[in-house]
């Protein structure tokens, strides 16, 4: 159960995206908390998923790239300890993954398959972190895919 008070309101405005299709009022959520936590100055978790979760509502790829990056920088800064405190159930190796997925398609999206291709591999290395679970399967699904886009012709 997640008691961070602010992983929960950025919770709220994932729902809003993903729940609703309000990709608008939950970008103005996410700015609002990101003011609120003093921007890539703030606790590194709460930068990391709300950086994740910002980018994910960006009209504009190179928008959602600054965004990705973003979140892989204060995952950098991340512990097991303050990711378990804040009530997290994944482990920051876990978040990983999904990081690098992300960057990948954005790359690819943006025409940059060599960097693409190298954040797949980066997200492949690490999905021994992922559980067997529905969040471990998007992530392996969403990677799959992606391989398969990037595959030469």
């Amino acid at each position: 159960m997640m008691t961070d008070p602010t992983l929960v309101r950025i919770g709220e405005g994932v729902q809003l995206h993903h729940g609703q299709g309000q990709r608008a009022a939950a970008r103005q959520v996410f700015a609002e908390i990101w003011e609120e936590i003093g921007g890539e100055h703030g606790d590194p978790l709460h930068v990391c998923v709300l950086a994740h979760s910002m980018a994910d509502v960006q009209d504009d790829v190179h928008q959602e790239l600054v965004w990705d990056q973003r979140a892989l920088t204060a995952a950098d800064l991340l512990t097991d300890d303050r990711v378990a405190q804040a009530g997290v159930t994944l482990s920051v190796a876990g978040l990983y993954p999904s990081l690098h997925l992300n960057l990948a398609e954005c790359y690819r999206r943006l025409g940059d398959l060599g960097r693409a291709r190298e954040h797949l591999r980066q997200a492949r290395a690490g999905i021994g972190a992922l559980g067997d679970d529905g969040y471990g399967q998007l992530i392996k699904n969403g990677l799959e895919r992606l391989a398969q886009q990037l595959a030469p012709e």
